[in-house]
C-alpha cells in the first residue's frame, strides 16, 4: 500500500511557496509529497490527486501553493475511509476531512477523525505523528464550554484515547470563515518518532487549568526530528499567549510582538538540539501568518518587515484564532 522503507533511509523534507499555475507541472514531481491550496468557500478543488488539499481559508494578497518535496520517490492513494495519503518510505503525509453533520457536530466529527487518524498511522507504518493541522468553521462560535473550539478539543481527545505528552505533535488549531462545517485535518507521520518541545515562556497546552476547557489541547509548542533526520524544525500555531493568558487583547501588533518572543524563546530550546539552528528566522524559514482581521493585513504586513528579514517567505491567510482575544497566530517551518 505505501512505499518500503530500507533501515538505512532518513527523512527529508523541504517545504516551499510556488505559484498556483504550477499545480500540475508540481504534481508531475514524483519527489512531491503533499500540495496545498488556499481558497475559501465551496468551488471544487482543481485536482482530485490525493497529494493536493484544498484548504479553506482565503489567502490574503497574492496566491500560493504550499509544496512538500521529499528525496524520495512518492507513492499516494486514498483509503476506503476516504483518508488521502502519500508515502516515501520515512515520513507520510495524510488528510480527512470530515463532514460535521454526519457526526452530530463539531464534537463528534473530531473523535471520529482522530480515531481515523491513530488507526492509519500503524496501518500504513508510520505510527509516530510529528505535525498536524486542524481547520474548522467557526472555532469560537458558542459560549463558555459550549464553545466549538472547546467541543473539538474533548472529541480530539476521544479520538486519540490515551494521551501520552511525551508523543504529542506540533500542531495548529485555526478557525475558517467560510461558513462549511467541514473539519480539515491533515498531518506529518514518520516511522521514527521525533522529540517534543515547550516553551518556558508559556505553560504547556495540555496543562491549562479548567477556565479554558474541560479538555486540555493536546499538542507541543513544536518538534524535533529523529537524530540524521533531514527536516526543519516544526513550529506550532504561536501567539500572544505568556504563562496561560492571552496579552495585548486591544492590539494586534503588540500581539505580534509577543508571538515573536515566544519563537525567540522556542527557537532557542531548539537549538539545544538543533545546533546548526540559526536564531532568527531567514531564508530556511517558511511562515504562516493568520490574521483575523483583514483590514488589518496592510499594517500587519508593515509590521512583519520589522520582525523579518526580507528573505523569508510567508504568506497571509484570513482566519479566526482559538480565543477571541487573540488576532493573529503564525506557525511555519525552521531551516538553516
Amino acid at each position: 500500500m505505501n512505499a518500503q522503507a530500507t533501515p538505512a533511509q532518513a527523512a527529508h523534507l523541504q517545504v516551499d511557496y510556488a505559484d498556483p499555475a504550477q499545480l500540475q507541472t508540481l504534481l508531475s514531481d514524483p519527489h512531491v509529497l503533499a500540495i496545498f491550496g488556499f481558497k475559501a468557500g465551496a468551488d471544487a478543488p482543481p485536482t482530485d490527486d490525493p497529494r493536493y488539499l484544498q484548504v479553506g481559508l482565503q489567502a490574503e494578497g497574492e496566491a500560493q501553493l504550499e509544496v512538500w518535496r521529499s528525496a524520495s520517490p512518492v507513492s499516494c492513494g486514498r483509503d476506503a475511509n476516504g483518508l488521502a495519503w502519500a508515502s516515501d518510505g520515512a515520513l507520510m503525509f495524510g488528510a480527512l476531512q470530515v463532514d460535521e453533520a454526519t457526526h452530530g457536530d463539531i464534537m463528534g466529527a473530531s473523535a471520529h477523525a482522530y480515531a481515523q487518524l491513530m488507526a492509519a498511522l500503524p496501518a500504513h507504518g508510520y505510527p509516530h505523528l510529528l505535525r498536524i493541522w486542524n481547520y474548522m468553521d467557526a472555532i469560537t462560535e458558542g459560549d463558555g464550554d459550549d464553545e466549538r473550539y472547546r467541543h473539538f478539543s474533548i472529541g480530539r481527545a476521544r479520538g486519540i484515547g490515551t494521551i501520552d505528552t511525551g508523543t504529542l505533535p506540533a500542531a495548529t488549531a485555526i478557525g475558517r470563515q467560510d461558513g462549511m462545517r467541514i473539519l480539515q485535518v491533515y498531518w506529518l507521520a514518520a516511522r521514527t518518532a521525533g522529540t517534543p518541545l515547550e516553551n518556558p515562556r508559556q505553560v504547556s497546552a495540555y496543562r491549562y487549568p479548567r477556565q479554558y476547557g474541560p479538555q486540555s489541547p493536546s499538542f507541543a509548542r513544536a518538534l524535533v526530528a529523529a537524530p540524521g533526520s533531514h527536516l526543519p524544525l516544526l513550529l506550532s500555531g504561536t501567539a500572544s499567549v505568556v504563562g496561560h493568558a492571552t496579552l495585548h487583547g486591544d492590539s494586534t501588533l503588540r500581539q505580534l510582538q509577543e508571538t515573536f518572543n515566544n519563537f525567540e524563546a522556542l527557537i532557542g530550546v531548539a537549538r539545544n538540539r538543533m545546533p546548526a539552528l540559526p536564531e532568527h528566522f531567514g531564508s530556511g524559514s517558511r511562515l504562516k501568518v493568520y490574521v483575523h482581521d483583514a483590514a488589518e493585513v496592510p499594517a500587519v504586513r508593515e509590521a512583519l518587515a520589522t520582525h523579518l528579514a526580507a528573505d523569508v517567505p510567508y504568506i497571509v491567510l484570513l482566519a479566526t484564532v482559538c480565543r477571541r482575544d487573540l488576532r493573529i497566530e503564525i506557525d511555519g517551518v525552521h531551516g538553516p
